[in-house]
């Protein structure tokens, strides 16, 4: 279910990125500090028949700044992808799904870093699972949250917020 309040936030995920728009990702989940995605199989085959690992890694990017959008203030706040590390563990022979939570003792601790430098590191250990809840892939990500500046534009979609 996506809550009306971050409907705008889930279509920019889907779409926004033009890139991440031709994978034919989709948002499944977005509430208060939750996000669920989806990568469909159908559109990302390789040349072996399992799904591309550049889909996967997309999946396991984007994430990020989609947990963004439902945990902080986007009107004050954007994020940026510091460093992903991927290890592929089985192929993946169906959609694959990709469920991230953010504690509210986790926002504040960003939230502080923001308040006092102006940017804050957030760290997110995450399993890409496919239909059968196997994981196929571990992603570990760094993203940076940071002051949007004055005068600078809004990266994300500001409806409903």
């Amino acid at each position: 279910m996506i809550e009306k309040k971050y409907e705008g936030v889930a279509r920019y995920v889907e779409t926004g990125i033009e890139a991440i728009g031709r994978f034919g990702l989709k948002a499944l989940e977005f509430r208060d500090r939750h996000v669920k995605l989806v990568m469909p199989l159908a559109g990302n085959v390789n040349h072996v028949g399992m799904m591309y690992a550049g889909a996967l890694f997309s999946l396991g990017e984007v994430v990020g700044g989609a947990i963004f959008g439902v945990a902080f203030d986007f009107r004050k706040y954007f994020p940026i992808v510091r460093e992903v590390q991927i290890r592929y563990l089985q192929p993946a022979l169906t959609d694959v799904t990709l469920t991230v939570d953010m504690t509210e003792a986790q926002v504040a601790e960003v939230l502080a870093g923001l308040e006092a430098k102006g940017k804050a590191d957030f760290v997110l250990d995450l399993d890409l699972k496919d239909a059968n809840e196997t994981v196929v892939a571990h992603v570990r990500g760094t993203w940076q949250a940071r002051k949007i500046p004055e005068g600078f534009p809004v990266p994300w979609p500001t409806e409903g917020a």
